[in-house]
Parts: structure tokens; sequence; C-alpha cells
């Protein structure tokens, strides 16, 4: 997809700030929809620990809250922002829980889960489902929940968005 159509989508943050997708113009987006009561729940960790480890190159973990799947994520979006804090220590954005298929997906789902570039087009399966967008707002990567975020292909496919500088 080009950068435009990402740029432009709306976010509303889980503190309830607004922004948009263009506000992480020229980094890399790791792009995950999360749960709270979830099998892969532990997988929170990981992806601060990647957050802190890449934030500084300029790596981006958005996590977006989703109670589409068994109702796994049944809080509020404050009480969604105490777990994630006490539990795993989450300092990565975090979006208003939203919904990832469906007539009520968020736009930027919409625009996850279309075709382009050869990454797997489709809906969203299930919680912690990533999508890895570079430098200049193209989807590089997607990979299943079952698949951990130090995975050495997450690490990998991360380690070679931040080595390209935007186009």
């Amino acid at each position: 997809m080009s950068s435009s159509g990402l740029y432009g989508i709306d976010l509303t943050m889980n503190d309830g700030s607004r922004k948009t997708f263009g506000d992480f113009r020229g980094q890399p987006v790791l792009v995950v929809n999360v749960a709270s009561k979830c099998g892969f729940t532990p997988q929170y960790a990981a992806l601060e620990e990647l957050y802190s480890t890449y934030a500084a190159a300029g790596l981006v973990v958005l996590g977006m809250p989703c109670n589409q799947f068994l109702g796994q994520e049944p809080g509020n979006d404050d009480e969604i922002a105490e777990f994630c804090s006490t539990t795993f220590g989450v300092t990565f954005p975090l979006l208003t829980k939203g919904d990832v298929r469906g007539k009520d997906q968020h736009p930027l789902y919409r625009q996850l889960t279309e075709f382009r570039n050869g990454v797997l087009p489709g809906l969203v399966k299930w919680n912690f489902e990533k999508f890895l967008v570079n430098r200049d707002g193209e989807i590089v990567a997607r990979f299943a929940p079952t698949v951990e975020p130090g995975a050495p292909e997450v690490i990998a496919a991360i380690e070679d968005v931040l080595a390209r500088p935007a186009a």
C-alpha cells in the first residue's frame, strides 16, 4: 500500500488522545491486536522487550486491544492500560479498544488485511497477530499469533526495516 493510505488513518490512543498513523511516518511500526485474557497474553512481555530494545533505532510497537475473540479483552481502556502497565510493564503505545474484523473493523485493520506486496491478506484470525510496516508505510510482513515476538523471523524482519532508510 502507498504510504498515503496508512498515514491518513485516524487513531484514538488508549488515553483518549488523537493521532494519525502518519505521526509514525519514518518509523517502522509493529501493529499487534492484543488481549488480556488470551493464551498468548504473555507475549506482552516480549513485545515490550522488542520495544525497549529497538525504540532508540525508531521501532514503534502499537497495540490495539480487541474483544472479538471469545471475549478475551473485556476491560475498558483504563482497565486495559492498568493491566498492561502493572502486569507486563508495557510502555509502548496502545490504541483504544476496537474491532480488527467485521462491519466495525477499524480502518487501520481494513488496510492491513488487504492484499498488497505479496504479504498474506485476509481476516485477522486471533489475538496477537502482528503486522510490520516499514518506514515508508508499506506492509512488509505478517506474523501469526503463534509466532512469538522474539522469534528469529520477527527479529530479522525488524532489523531489516530498521537498517533501511525511508525512501
